[in-house]
């Protein structure tokens, strides 16, 4: 199966996470990387990732930044570390250079042009801070208790029926819910 999904990914081109390690790029325990994810592969050694890292859907992380080359003859290159419990939106691009902390959450479709401290919510082009983590799951509990919460029985995985996901989409008209 891993050759199968190395040919595939070959012929997208793209790289599975295991060749980029097999290539000197680090990764922590419990790494997701959703589909279409880029990490750097011409400069994947310089990328450190930690412990319990999501990238959700079209993040890419780059190492070299080539906006130089024509100008000045050569491409910036920097190395890339991103801490433990990260979570990194759809659509996100991370720059050379930059350290993201531990406990951070960078919101969809955001530029992080530099470092991100530690318990932070950071989003935007480029990247801002919007809170310290603590704030936003305090914000996101008190939202839970006046919203739908649902278990994973209402996955894909669990085979939704077509009767609880129209129970679901009801229950989330006009309202943002929770999922297990």
């Amino acid at each position: 199966m891993d050759i199968i999904k190395e040919i595939v990914y070959r012929f997208r081109g793209d790289y599975t996470t295991e060749k980029l390690i097999s290539m000197g790029m680090k990764v922590g325990k419990n790494f997701k990387r959703l589909n279409g994810v880029i990490l750097d592969p011409a400069h994947c050694w310089l990328i450190e990732i930690g412990d319990n890292v999501t990238m959700a859907p079209r993040v890419h992380i780059l190492c070299h930044d080539a906006s130089t080359k024509t100008f000045l003859g050569y491409t910036k290159i920097g190395r890339v570390t991103i801490g433990n419990n990260v979570f990194v939106g759809a659509e996100s691009v991370i720059l050379p250079g930059v350290t993201i902390g531990n406990n951070v959450v960078i919101g969809a479709n955001s530029t992080v042009t530099h470092d991100v401290l530690d318990n932070t919510v950071v989003a935007g082009t480029p990247a801002k801070q919007i809170c310290t983590l603590d704030e936003y799951l305090n914000k996101e509990k008190k939202r839970m208790g006046k919203s739908p919460v649902f278990d994973d029985t209402y996955t894909l995985p669990q085979k939704i029926s077509m009767e609880l996901r129209m129970t679901q989409k009801e229950a989330l008209t006009g309202k943002i819910g929770y999922i297990d």
